[in-house]
């Protein structure tokens, strides 16, 4: 395989990007990777390697001073470096830059994160519960009697589904 960068040497360092749920590969010699950054972990950008030169600085400030989490100390420069932010708070001290970087990078904007499946099922009850009532109240503003008994029948059962 060749560099992508230089086209004379083979390459050794192979990066892997995926965006928009396109995945796209980098193939560099170990001499364009040095001066890519990738080998000095001081000098490579992992955001800016993923979303193209200069992603990174989307995440700026307003004024002229730089921004700081105020939970965990967090700044950009930390973010260049590493790629990632250093907590939640992060997301909102960085959030003027973030939505570009963000929607680049993942799905969407909002983070549902993972939680364990009993949760999951509970919070599906209770959406599904949640429903069922409101069609139940549709029901019987509109007299539909034999739906609403169906409906309030599938509440109980729901119900004793939740409580197991």
């Amino acid at each position: 395989m060749i560099c992508e960068v230089c086209q004379t040497e083979n390459a050794t360092v192979h990066l892997t990007q995926i965006i928009s749920g396109k995945m796209q590969k980098i193939d560099l010699c170990e001499k364009c990777a040095k001066e890519k950054g990738v080998a000095d972990p001081a000098g490579f950008s992992l955001a800016d390697m993923l979303l193209g030169l200069g992603a990174a600085d989307e995440i700026k400030s307003n004024g002229s001073e730089e921004l700081v989490c105020p939970q965990c100390g967090f700044t950009q420069p930390d973010f260049k470096k590493t790629g990632r932010l250093g907590c939640p708070q992060c997301y909102v001290t960085f959030s003027e830059g973030l939505g570009v970087i963000l929607k680049d990078m993942h799905k969407g904007v909002n983070h549902k994160g993972k939680i364990p499946s009993r949760a999951a099922r509970a919070e599906a009850f209770h959406t599904r519960l949640k429903s069922l009532h409101a069609e139940l109240q549709a029901a019987v503003q509109s007299e539909n009697y034999e739906q609403a008994a169906s409906l309030r029948d599938q509440i109980s059962h729901l119900e004793v589904q939740l409580k197991s």
